[in-house]
């Protein structure tokens, strides 16, 4: 529908639009010697009225030019009022019915002015928003404390502050029906490969729903494998590392209303990496890189490999341990899978109501909670020693793991190795690490494989050089392979 000349017929349209809409509000006016009837729409709470009341309705109503030769400006009168009466920095001309409405629903304000077939779309956002904060999820003891908040401007803004490169491209698209949810793509246009990018804007643009919310239900809906329990995107709240991935090649896709932001492709060697291993000496990193994949096979593995142990083949253990082990067991009325299991649900629940609690209390929740009960069922007779200290280790090796949501997955599989180790024993848990390895080798982050650097991209352009462990910079001269990016070197020496 296009806007017409009439400005009563323009009027009626848009409240018949916004019928029961009890926010949006109308402002007539009436402008030069002739009177000429106008109407400003914005929504209250999204809007600067500020700037409308002192840039916009005082300057139509104050201009001298508009009041003595109205005669001579009527049959243009909107181009007029854009270019010389309204002192907002972006106004923009929509002879459209359907997209003024969504600038309105954008936090925009609209003139409409009688005799004139195009409205007036003038840059007024000013919604409520957080500021710039350290982010909770990913805190350093060495490096920027600023991270990304719900206002995509103010995100987009923090990635261009940290690339000051006119090749670094911000593209906006719009997903959902009913939200119309802004995205964000960003990306360097001399590194990315074409194949990647393509398949970014494919993914996104095929997405057909009401309403996208935040980040992640976009990443559930543009990841490739949704019935795996992996993530195939990661997912920051950190600019600087937003920026070092998009400096490698990889695309960030930024939400609105959300804090979010997230990267891809993602891969085995991307997920263990964290920002503080860019901000410290190699080898300490390089140590602490190696301990977060030691604690990836802890979360994983121990609980399994205590009941296999313990149930089937005690005898791969040192006869004193045995007899420990043996000793403790003694008067512990359940086998070690309902054992294990016991204490691992507890756990799980006493680390789900600290997260459902504020911060101070749900901190206190978990440690007494974890305290009390280990003791007490120790004492109890319930389970053994050595499987609170397995169950503590376990616990500990999880939140060593920077990545959230690859933790919380590894969660759950751990329950899958339990099941298997009180099944067939280490048998078992042979059998659930080569099924993991197979799913992990046919697992894809678009197009590329999860798998790599370790599926044979080579040690060549460094891509083993940051992965287990950490090289020195003089030695990460090349940009990571996985990422097929067109200027490969990153670093040359002078």
């Amino acid at each position: 529908m296009l806007i017409s000349k009439n400005l009563q017929e323009n009027t009626e349209n848009i409240k018949a639009i916004f019928k029961d809409c009890d926010d949006i509000v109308y402002r007539n006016i009436e402008i030069g010697k002739e009177r000429i009837k106008a109407l400003i729409i914005f929504v209250d709470g999204l809007v600067d009225k500020i700037v409308i009341s002192e840039f916009a309705i005082e300057s139509l109503l104050n201009s001298e030019d508009l009041k003595n030769n109205m005669e001579n400006i009527r049959a243009n009168i909107a181009e007029k009022a854009s270019t010389q009466h309204l002192a907002i920095h972006d106004v923009k001309e929509e002879e459209d019915l359907n997209k003024v409405v969504d600038a309105i629903l954008f936090g925009e304000t609209v003139l409409l002015i009688d005799g004139a077939d195009k409205a007036l779309i003038m840059s007024t956002r000013a919604w409520p928003a957080r500021g710039v904060q350290e982010p909770q999820t990913e805190t350093v003891v060495k490096g920027p404390r600023d991270g990304f908040t719900e206002t995509i401007r103010f995100n987009t803004a923090l990635v261009r502050r940290r690339i000051r490169d006119p090749r670094l491209k911000v593209k906006t698209l719009r997903v959902g029906r009913r939200s119309k949810t802004d995205v964000v793509i960003m990306y360097i246009e001399d590194i990315v490969n074409e194949k990647l990018l393509q398949e970014v804007y494919k993914r996104i643009e095929s997405i057909d729903i009401d309403a996208v919310g935040e980040s992640t239900a976009l990443e559930f809906l543009i990841e490739g494998n949704y019935l795996s329990p992996f993530p195939q995107a990661e997912s920051t709240e950190r600019p600087d590392a937003v920026a070092a991935s998009i400096l490698e090649g990889r695309v960030a896709i930024l939400v609105d209303n959300t804090p979010f932001v997230i990267l891809v492709p993602s891969t085995i060697g991307t997920i263990f990496q964290s920002t503080e291993d860019y901000y410290t000496k190699w080898p300490m990193a390089s140590i602490v890189r190696s301990v977060r994949f030691f604690a990836a096979f802890l979360t994983v593995l121990s609980p399994a490999l205590y009941i296999a142990v313990t149930s089937f083949h005690p005898g791969l253990i040192p006869s004193v341990l045995a007899f420990y082990v043996a000793a403790s067991r003694i008067n512990v009325p359940f086998p070690a899978v309902v054992e294990s299991f016991l204490m691992e649900l507890t756990i799980e629940l006493l680390r789900e109501s600290g997260t459902r609690m504020a911060g101070p209390i749900g901190s206190t929740i978990g440690i007494v909670g974890g305290i009390i009960i280990g003791q007490a069922s120790v004492e109890a007779g319930i389970v053994s020693p050595l499987k609170i200290i397995i169950l503590a280790v376990t616990t500990i090796s999880f939140f060593a793991i920077p990545n959230y949501e690859w933790a919380l997955s590894l969660r759950v599989i751990r329950f899958i190795f339990m099941i298997l180790a009180a099944i067939f024993g280490l048998y078992g848990v042979m059998l659930g690490i080569v099924t993991l390895m197979v799913h992990f080798a046919k697992l894809e982050s678009f197009g590329i494989p999860f798998t790599a650097p370790f599926s044979g991209l080579g040690l060549k352009d460094g891509d083993l050089k940051d992965t287990l462990a950490k090289a020195p910079l003089q030695k990460l001269a090349f940009r990571p392979k996985f990422t097929f990016p067109k200027d490969k070197r990153r670093y040359r020496r002078r």
